[in-house]
């Protein structure tokens, strides 16, 4: 079976792997576990100057990516898995949809630049916007590098005790709980004692109340969507 693999559409391929070559992710691309295409959009430029923008119809500021250089680009890569655009006014990405994109063969990941790509393209190639949070980033890049490594983890045989990826945030529906480590005490800060009596039961229970408590307070839109999911209503 051909290992998951992510094509990344941009005019700084060398950004690529950046901290993708690290870490979990690095080690499972040195192992074969996924693959990482770059494709420089600048190599379909017609011109010798390997123009890949120019000036927006109606006016204004910035420059705008051709749609004719883009959709060249993206037709002469014929990679699986769905097309995405990250965009400032795309769907906020969740790991619901991290999970479906893990799932796949892989994800083709179009790199916005300047004031961003011509409309045209976007509705001729159907491409998928997301977008990663209520800002704006130089271009679409780091945005991609975060999204492949929101799914390259979830692959399997990256991370050594698949179980751990059932207890984080958002797998549930909810923040994670706090964790504590060695030493017992710190600063006059006690662990709390549930996580010393080694009642399994107890410690889960905790743990359930913790999340439920941080979602509650931090992320009410999390917390009513988990409400909703589970028929429930009130405080944790």
């Amino acid at each position: 079976m051909p290992a998951w693999t992510a094509t990344v559409f941009t005019i700084f391929p060398e950004m690529f792997p950046g901290p993708l070559g690290h870490s979990l992710a690095g080690k499972a691309l040195g192992d074969g576990l996924w693959r990482l295409e770059t494709v420089d959009i600048r190599d379909f430029a017609r011109d010798k100057h390997r123009s890949v923008d120019d000036a927006p119809f109606g006016g204004g500021p910035g420059m705008v990516l051709r749609p004719d250089i883009v959709d060249a680009a993206i037709d002469g890569t014929p990679e699986p898995g769905p097309a995405i655009y990250l965009s400032p006014r795309g769907r906020l990405l969740d790991q619901a949809r991290v999970r479906d994109l893990a799932a796949g063969p892989g994800v083709r990941l179009l790199c916005g630049r300047f004031e961003g790509v011509d409309e045209r393209v976007i509705a001729a190639r159907g491409l998928e916007e997301v977008c990663l949070g209520d800002f704006v980033l130089s271009g679409g890049e780091p945005a991609a590098i975060a999204l492949i490594d929101a799914c390259v983890r979830l692959l399997p045989g990256v991370v050594g005790d698949a179980a751990a990826l059932d207890e984080e945030s958002f797998a549930r529906g909810l923040l994670e709980y706090p964790h504590y480590t060695r030493p017992q005490l710190w600063q006059g800060r006690a662990v709390p004692e549930v996580l010393l009596s080694g009642h399994h039961e107890q410690i889960r229970q905790w743990r359930q109340a913790q999340a439920e408590a941080a979602t509650q307070m931090r992320r009410p839109d999390l917390w009513n969507r988990y409400l909703a999911r589970h028929g429930r209503s009130g405080r944790p």
